[in-house]
């Protein structure tokens, strides 16, 4: 393994994350909290460490699939050890545990929380708070390509270790480019929200936070109740555009192109905008006897799902106290997630379409033996590869899925605290039910429960294998072994 372009790599991402670091420091100095000198600290901390680790040059520039999977998951290990901590430091998240859970929790654009009292943090943290889901919704090594040139070797190791779904292409020939182009949506369509936010009347710096979680499909609040106490109008701006952003960016991007053909062709984004219709008329019926009349309920009821297929977990009223029915489309939701190619989580509405066509095929073959058809999405045949490694990403799922949810159950809570505090966290959700539902937090949670839904996150935004790959054995071991050689024939 090339070890020195993965250190290479890092080094990068802690000058990145230390620039980034300033931000909230001018957040705090806006708003004259002594809280900005620990962030201008951490982010000269940082950036130094950073660029010590870079500077040294690398003896060989390329990487493959397995650098660019250790890469990424070392990455945001690094980043999130890094951003938590100030938490720490300026004493509003005073256990590191609790502090790396709630980064954690930020950059995998979660939202779960272990804070009873958002409202008693500093305006510089709960800027970052929001800031890490803006950071983590595109991801960190995207921005990377697109900023700092990365020259011999393969983009595109980085780009698929890191992007959520079953498959990555590119835009455009160059990676490079391509990884602008998506940032630059991301962009656009953050200032958009931004806009319309504080058009209606909300405070610009609620305007600008609540833009930053939902554009990563996060859901960090700033107040108590998420976003129960702001306007119909603010709710559904905010509903609209969590929607837009669980679409597949390559959507937007054959819009820009006006190659509408290639737009209307692309199968998950007709799913998931029907998934959503129908969840909502479903739970509009369900839970209209709950509200005062017919608009409050659609209102409600489209925030919660927009919220929950893309992942983002704000939430407007207490969805724990719904019927049954409605709450188990929600969970059902959390699994289901939003597109692959956006910022959102979950499982993907592009891999169910792979599976129930994988299934209408099998049955297709007991009619008619003889007949033989490909799978086919968006007009075009998907690749065994593609299949197998939906088949396979699909039952690593549960079996993590299922190891998380025993080791949590330990603490002896009710089966539905543990099965959907593992199922938000896994999905990078945020709520769940009952204990760790929208009115509640994670913070009842011991240490190692709380390192395991950690971890959970982490493998929840990197689809599972890069963070995987790093309790690989024959990974160290191999790594161990060339640098052996390497020395022995130095000497």
């Amino acid at each position: 393994m090339n070890g020195s372009i993965i250190r290479k790599i890092l080094g990068y991402v802690l000058i990145l994350e230390g620039a980034l670091l300033l931000l909230p420091c001018f957040v705090g100095l806006i708003y004259h909290e002594s809280e900005y000198k620990t962030y201008l600290i951490c982010a000269a901390v940082t950036f130094a460490i950073g660029a010590l680790i870079a500077v040294k040059k690398t003896k060989n520039n390329v990487f493959y699939l397995k650098e660019g999977c250790t890469a990424t998951a070392l990455s945001w290990i690094v980043l999130s050890v890094f951003g938590a901590v100030p938490f720490v430091l300026t004493g509003e998240i005073p256990h590191f545990v609790d502090a790396l859970f709630e980064t954690v929790s930020g950059f995998t654009t979660t939202g779960a929380s272990i804070l009873t009292d958002v409202k008693a943090l500093s305006h510089a943290s709960l800027f970052w708070r929001s800031f890490t889901h803006w950071i983590g919704g595109m991801g960190v090594l995207v921005f990377l390509l697109a900023v700092v040139q990365m020259s011999g070797g393969s983009n595109m190791n980085l780009m698929r270790a890191e992007s959520p779904g079953p498959s990555v292409g590119k835009l455009v020939p160059k990676m490079r480019y391509t990884a602008r182009i998506l940032y630059v949506l991301y962009f656009v369509l953050t200032a958009l929200e931004i806009v319309f936010l504080v058009c209606g009347d909300m405070p610009v710096f609620d305007a600008i936070t609540a833009s930053l979680g939902t554009a990563g499909t996060g859901g960090f609040g700033i107040k108590n109740d998420s976003m129960a106490s702001y306007s119909t109008y603010i709710q559904w701006v905010i509903t609209i555009f969590m929607a837009l952003f669980g679409v597949n960016f390559n959507f937007y991007y054959f819009l820009i192109l006006r190659q509408f053909g290639k737009a209307l062709k692309m199968e998950e984004v007709r799913a998931y905008f029907c998934v959503i219709i129908f969840s909502i008329v479903a739970i509009v019926i369900d839970t209209y006897h709950l509200f005062d009349n017919l608009s409050a309920a659609i209102t409600h009821s489209a925030f919660q799902v927009s919220s929950i297929i893309t992942t983002t977990g704000y939430s407007t009223v207490d969805f724990d106290m719904w019927p049954s029915f409605s709450k188990a489309i929600l969970v059902l939701l959390m699994f289901v997630g939003a597109c692959a190619g956006s910022t959102g989580g979950g499982i993907k509405v592009s891999r169910f379409l792979v599976v129930l066509k994988t299934v209408k095929k099998e049955i297709q073959s007991y009619l008619h033996p003889k007949n033989i058809k490909k799978i086919t999405l968006d007009g075009k045949a998907v690749e065994h590869e593609t299949l197998r490694s939906t088949n396979v990403f699909i039952i690593t799922y549960f079996v993590i899925f299922v190891f998380s949810m025993l080791i949590v159950s330990v603490e002896d809570y009710d089966l539905v605290t543990n099965f959907t505090a593992v199922a938000a966290t896994l999905n990078n959700i945020g709520p769940g039910l009952e204990l760790v539902g929208p009115s509640r937090n994670f913070g009842q949670f011991t240490d190692l429960s709380k390192i395991v839904l950690i971890f959970d996150m982490l493998a929840g935004r990197l689809e599972l294998f890069p963070i995987l790959l790093l309790f690989s054995p024959r990974l160290w071991i191999d790594t161990f072994k060339r640098k052996t050689a390497r020395k022995i024939r130095s000497n």
